[in-house]
């Protein structure tokens, strides 16, 4: 079986879509980033500047430490919540790179699927033996493939599970932390 021009030219145009379709994705990840570094900075300067302002009104010690104790709680959950930020645009961008992969991967699999089964229809006589474990070798590795695929979600699945329970944990950490008033 041989290419034709048609075909190879289809396929350098799906190939090119792909690293375009990669590209903008990689892009709209940036874009997201840079919006929540702004937003960030944004708040920590006008937070920054407040405080400042209590700082410059606080009339004894007592209250200056309370009001360094009450930035603490805050701080560590916009902490956690710039990082569950993060994490959501670094994990969606890679969601749609593996996908491209995947796609790519399964049409690269069926192509090579569809050789193997137009070479074993015109091979010739006496060769099923070799064809046979052609065809053993391809269903081998495709399920090697998935299996690949399966293990790769399981442990982005358990990273998202920690990254959770990480964050929930600083923040609880965060709330028990922040000083009581006494009454």
């Amino acid at each position: 079986m041989s290419l034709t021009a048609e075909q190879v030219l289809a396929s350098h145009k799906a190939n090119l879509e792909t690293l375009f379709g990669l590209t903008t994705k990689a892009f709209e990840g940036v874009e997201k980033l840079v919006e929540l570094n702004v937003t960030a900075s944004r708040a920590a300067l006008a937070e920054a500047a407040n405080h400042t302002q209590a700082v410059l009104g606080v009339k004894d010690a007592q209250e200056l430490l309370a009001l360094q104790a009450g930035l603490f709680q805050p701080l560590a959950e916009k902490t956690a919540a710039y990082s569950r930020h993060l994490y959501d645009i670094s994990s969606g961008t890679a969601a749609e790179f593996g996908k491209a992969f995947e796609a790519q991967a399964a049409d690269a699999q069926r192509g090579f699927t569809n050789l193997v089964d137009s070479a074993a229809k015109n091979a010739p006589a006496g060769s099923e033996t070799a064809v046979a474990v052609m065809k053993s070798a391809v269903s081998a590795a495709n399920n090697a493939f998935e299996s690949v695929q399966k293990a790769v979600k399981q442990a982005s699945d358990v990273a998202e599970a920690n990254f959770n329970a990480v964050a929930s944990t600083a923040a609880n950490a965060a709330k028990s932390a922040a000083p009581r008033k006494r009454g």
